[in-house]
């Protein structure tokens, strides 16, 4: 059990904040990630949460004790890192109880605690093979295990699976959903770049950018409600499409005027002092539909990529505006040079107006 509160937390190189204004609670059980571009400082703050970055502003405390200057060891914490990190000489079994044998547990102590971390991992009937006779994603899940003998009060989990091929990083991915399920009172703390892991993972996702968070929320509020033009690009893949243009309709329904000639119409109400503003209308590439009636965007196709279950259509740019993509159920490889009108739900219209969403206003 615990319960992990960051309050103003910074991180400072110098006189260069990396980190500002970093305020999360934590709740027990939840299984929290990390996600954001490169350099956001998601693997920082991990590893500040973990005692091996000093944190330079705020407090960092777990069930109420401030652990700014307490030691890692003291923390209560197993960190997973990237890497396996496994003793080549040593079994798996000689692996996994190092960290016990150093703390002067008992052997019936260690040995209670390998069997079942064995059992909840599927190791069992490699406990006496060597690291080199497993697989990656065995040696991950050694790692793992490694982590869970220890019985800590937070797991951190640092860009797992990265070093796994494709195929092992779902298999990984769907024995880490596993090892939750089977240990619901765990408090978890995963970073990834990957936003399939952050978005199958997560009961809770926090997406930084910029030294600082940019919005946390379920993988599915972040999806269906993105509070700034970052987040709504940051999550889903293809990246969400924004179209610049201007409201000339307000009310129950907002009708935008799409610099591209295109019509848009957002269930999102707005004011009539709203008239004229100028909004990008932010709408994800698997909401566009081909439509022979009123269009959002028309344009011709450039490249089509049929992945089997869709096709990805990418449009020709029109001027200096960013390229269109648009995700349509089925094979359509036909389409590419041709001239398609692309339609959406109204329910599935985003507006931005100096970057932010305006249902946050």
């Amino acid at each position: 059990m615990a319960n992990l509160l960051l309050k103003d937390v910074e991180k400072a190189y110098g006189e260069v904040k990396v980190l500002k204004d970093i305020n999360l609670d934590i709740k027990t059980g939840e299984l929290i990630v990390f996600v954001g571009p490169s350099g956001c400082g998601k693997s920082t703050l991990l590893r500040m949460i973990a005692g091996l970055e000093k944190i330079t502003g705020g407090d960092f405390t777990i069930d109420g004790d401030r652990m700014n200057d307490v030691p890692p060891a003291q923390r209560g914490i197993a960190m997973v890192f990237q890497s396996y990190a496994l003793y080549p000489h040593m079994t798996v079994r000689d692996n996994m109880a190092f960290a016990l044998k150093i703390a002067k547990k008992s052997q019936a102590e260690i040995d209670k605690a390998i069997d079942k971390a064995a059992r909840i991992l599927q190791l069992t009937p490699y406990l006496d093979r060597l690291p080199k006779a497993l697989s990656g994603g065995q040696r991950q899940r050694v790692a793992i295990g490694r982590a869970i003998v220890r019985d800590p009060k937070v797991y951190l989990f640092d860009e797992p699976l990265s070093n796994l091929d494709a195929a092992l990083r779902v298999a990984t991915r769907i024995e880490i959903a596993q090892l939750k399920e089977a240990m619901p009172n765990s408090t978890m703390i995963y970073v990834t770049h990957d936003q399939v892991e952050a978005m199958t993972l997560a009961s809770r996702i926090v997406v930084l950018a910029g030294g600082g968070i940019a919005q946390v929320g379920t993988p599915l509020e972040l999806y269906e409600r993105p509070e700034n033009e970052f987040v709504a690009q940051f999550i889903g893949s293809p990246s969400m499409n924004l179209l610049p243009g201007e409201i000339v309709e307000t009310g129950a329904m907002t009708v935008v005027k799409l610099d591209n000639g295109g019509i848009a119409r957002a269930t999102i109400p707005t004011k009539a002092a709203d008239m004229g503003l100028k909004v990008k209308v932010g709408v994800r590439p698997e909401d566009l539909l081909a439509t022979d009636g009123e269009a959002v965007f028309t344009g011709e196709v450039e490249i089509t990529e049929a992945l089997g279950e869709v096709t990805i259509l990418y449009f020709k740019r029109q001027g200096d505006a960013a390229q269109v993509i648009a995700k349509l159920p089925g094979i359509h490889s036909e389409l590419r040079r041709k001239t398609v009108k692309l339609g959406t739900d109204p329910k599935k219209v985003h507006l931005f107006a100096n970057g932010r969403s305006l249902l946050y206003r």
